[in-house]
């Protein structure tokens, strides 16, 4: 029996927030793909990328008009990757 699919949509281009690290401060990234998933939060892919699920507020689907400020994020922000990925 195949896998059933995680998405509610097509994967579309998107925007993805990072807090940065030691070299560069927080900002949006380009370059991924990425739809609603069934289990919460938006599954994410990159070519150089493991596919992931993150929380909705770090992802946006139209291109940030400032690529250093940030979503609003909710005062219980999850920051981690989201398990599982897909479900089984």
């Amino acid at each position: 029996m195949p896998a059933q699919q995680s998405t509610t949509h097509a994967n579309a281009r998107c925007w993805v927030w990072f807090k940065g690290g030691l070299d560069e401060g927080a900002h949006w990234r380009a370059g991924w793909y990425g739809a609603p998933s069934v289990l919460g939060g938006i599954r994410i892919e990159k070519a150089d990328y493991v596919p992931c699920r993150v929380a909705d507020w770090r992802v946006t689907f139209k291109e940030p008009a400032d690529m250093k400020a940030g979503p609003e994020m909710p005062a219980d922000a999850q920051w981690g990757r989201l398990v599982p990925v897909d479900p089984r």
